[in-house]
């Protein structure tokens, strides 16, 4: 049985298959479309997940949709009637697109797909807490979503039994935690559904002074329950995200996009970080205490805020933790497709659906052999042995290596098939890779991959980190990789199981042998501003288009200084289109 599930219209589309309850093909829009977080309908993922299942539409049993879009229409209309005429230039802009397109969700599936079968439609944390709790090795768990809003729900508890969901508790728009923390990161003049890690990431070179100010915007309770103070905001209404009174607050306006980063907004984001802490915190305790489960699942786009993650896993009363690593609305592809399959049709669960992320498209040794050959790209074609060996001694060296093998990631990070990496020991190289290879800011941190076994010598974590979800400190006596030690000390932490990714953590075997240290920088195959790449021409023009100095490509090295220059005027993308 066959069943596709779908989630797009509002940030990070996806569409994931299942076949007979294990998933074989998920992947994001955005990575084909090379539009960051791309909201359409995702159609060039659809066909490569069926292509990938070697169906077509008319196979499929079903074909399931993350949201409940009329509930969702409800609860716009109610609130701009609650908030006119203040709402009266945001419903101008968002009903005719939801009258056109949002409202009929079923017939545009049927038709883009050429489908005749079932259409179902699933509440947006249903989604979420199935695309976390069913996928999971665990029997029976908690389950805790958090994200901006779905239909009404912004945060829910629950509890997993078997093939059963029982969401016991939610809180409502417009009382919402994803949206405080996207009002912040709105308010330090960042982009709002897409760099939130951001504020994330500068949190930690700021202190939590504006703490007793952020309990002005959202009181909360032990429990986890809170209430947002809306007079500070403008997203019930409006176009933007905050309102003057926010600043007022604050004693500052809206940090201008990519102007300076004072140690003021160093702060503010410390602040906001530490209640977000709080209240994720305060709500798993009382999921615990709801349900007395050891386990814990959590989803949604806070659940990719992974230094709330490592406080949860330290401080919060469970013994085992399972984050799906597309938490966020990519994610509800897979839990709208798993919840039809387990919990709607009642097949038996398998505990072993989900084994890895890497379920993206892959390109075999011959197909990538001839996009080099027809290109005329200069490269040394190598045994296994032979590869790892060149490419460790090329880390060593201190080279920084675009890492394409296998099948695409599933959800916002890298975790060695499309990867760029450096040596973690040595400082330089967080501001070489930073500044000449990602072109991003300077204060965001890299980071670590490790050998799973060895985790522990090196960090505060008794626990894998296969999705990089997880933050926890480096120890003191292991602080010879400053490159993925964030000024306070921590480390957003992959862990690498040979099981699962062989080639990846041989490499790292072989880079622990050469030198003593099962640690290398692993940050995603892209420059910021675009996705991750997919093909081997997002490789190769990525390459060519920074300071990288090696690409490997499945048994090919190449190496920069070997190339020919790119001449920036010319179509490389008609160039070097793949068939």
């Amino acid at each position: 049985m066959y069943i596709l599930g779908i989630s797009c219209y509002y940030h990070d589309a996806a569409a994931c298959l299942l076949k007979d309850g294990e998933v074989i093909a998920a992947a994001q829009e955005e990575r084909f479309t090379r539009k960051k977080h791309d909201l359409e309908f995702p159609k060039n993922a659809i066909s490569y997940c069926l292509k990938a299942g070697g169906i077509t539409a008319r196979d499929l049993a079903y074909v399931g949709f993350y949201d409940k879009p009329f509930i969702k229409f409800e609860r716009i209309l109610y609130t701009y009637i609650a908030t006119f005429p203040r709402s009266f230039p945001s419903f101008l802009k968002s009903v005719p697109l939801w009258l056109r397109k949002k409202l009929w969700i079923p017939q545009l599936i049927r038709k883009e797909l050429d489908y005749e079968g079932e259409v179902l439609m699933i509440e947006h944390h249903m989604s979420h807490a199935a695309s976390s709790f069913l996928v999971s090795p665990f029997e029976e768990a908690a389950i805790v979503t958090v994200d901006g809003v779905g239909e009404w729900a912004t945060a829910t508890i629950g509890k997993g039994e078997g093939k059963k969901i029982t969401l016991i508790k939610e809180i409502k728009f417009p009382h919402s935690l994803g949206l405080l923390y996207s009002a912040f990161t709105y308010y330090l003049g960042f982009k709002v559904n897409s760099a939130e890690y951001k504020v994330m990431g500068l949190s930690p070179y700021g202190k939590p002074v504006y703490y007793d100010k952020v309990r002005e915007l959202i009181s909360f309770e032990k429990d986890g329950s809170f209430k947002m103070n809306m007079k500070y905001f403008a997203y019930d209404y409006g176009l933007t995200m905050t309102n003057s009174r926010f600043e007022k607050l604050f004693g500052q306006p809206r940090r201008e996009p990519e102007s300076r980063l004072d140690q003021f907004h160093k702060d503010v984001a410390a602040s906001v970080q530490k209640v977000t802490e709080e209240v994720v915190l305060g709500m798993a305790k009382y999921a615990y205490e709801k349900t007395g489960s050891k386990h814990l699942c959590l989803a949604g786009g806070v659940a990719l805020n992974c230094v709330a993650n490592g406080l949860v896993l330290r401080e919060g009363p469970f013994e085992e933790l399972f984050i799906q690593p597309a938490a966020g609305d990519a994610g509800g592809a897979v839990g709208v497709a798993a919840y039809i399959y387990y919990s709607l049709l009642g097949n038996e669960r398998r505990y072993d659906m989900w084994k890895h992320a890497y379920l993206g498209p892959g390109y075999s040794t011959e197909e990538i052999k001839n996009f080099l050959d027809s290109h005329d790209i200069r490269y040394k074609e190598l045994s296994k042995d032979a590869l790892l060996e060149k490419t460790a001694q090329a880390i060593i060296d201190q080279k920084v290596i675009g890492w394409f093998q296998g099948r695409m990631e599933f959800g916002p990070r890298a975790l060695g098939n499309r990867s760029i990496l450096a040596d973690a020991r040595n400082p330089a190289n967080k501001d070489v890779v930073n500044l000449k290879i990602k072109f991003r800011e300077s204060f965001r941190p890299f980071a670590p991959t490790v050998l799973e076994e060895r985790c522990g010598e090196y960090f505060d974590l008794d626990a894998p980190s296969p999705y990089m979800l997880l933050v926890a400190q480096v120890r003191e006596d292991k602080r010879e990789i400053p490159s993925v030690t964030h000024v306070d000390g921590s480390a957003r932490i992959q862990t690498v199981r040979r099981e699962v990714n062989p080639l990846y953590y041989d490499l790292i075997s072989r880079f622990d042998e050469m030198t003593g240290c099962p640690v290398i920088i692993n940050t995603s195959f892209n420059v910021r501003g675009e996705p991750i790449v997919c093909t081997p021409y997002d490789a190769y023009l990525c390459f060519m288009r920074t300071k990288m100095d090696v690409l490997v490509m499945d048994r090919f090295y190449m190496e920069k200084s070997e190339q020919e220059p790119m001449e920036e005027d010319v179509d490389w993308r008609a160039h070097f289109e793949l068939d």
